[in-house]
């Protein structure tokens, strides 16, 4: 049977900050609490440029644990992303994942 993979059916995703006392969050709560506490840390100051703050945020760290999870075959990875394999590599050399040398 092929399953799709969604968010719904994905398991639970510990947070590395998150403390013994708190039980695991699935994501989709995880970055709601993170940007309630980044609003309310805000104290009244304008937040700028959002959306690539928080994509930057999560995408580093996105590349980092998929390309570990497929020890660095970087075709698995695209597929597993769901990316163009040229568009993964794009990213990993804009984190500074993997070096521009060909």
């Amino acid at each position: 049977m092929n399953e799709r993979f969604t968010m719904e059916s994905a398991p639970v995703l510990d947070a590395a900050s998150s403390s013994a006392h708190e039980p695991p969050q699935p994501l989709r709560e995880a970055v709601e609490a993170a940007m309630r506490r980044y609003f309310e840390h805000l104290d009244g100051s304008q937040a700028s440029d959002l959306y690539a703050m928080v994509m930057a945020e999560v995408e580093a760290p996105l590349l980092t644990c998929v390309m570990d999870h497929t020890d660095g075959n970087q075709t698995r990875a695209a597929d597993v992303l769901g990316l163009n394999r040229g568009t993964l590599r794009k990213k990993l050399k804009q984190y500074g994942l993997i070096s521009d040398a060909p």
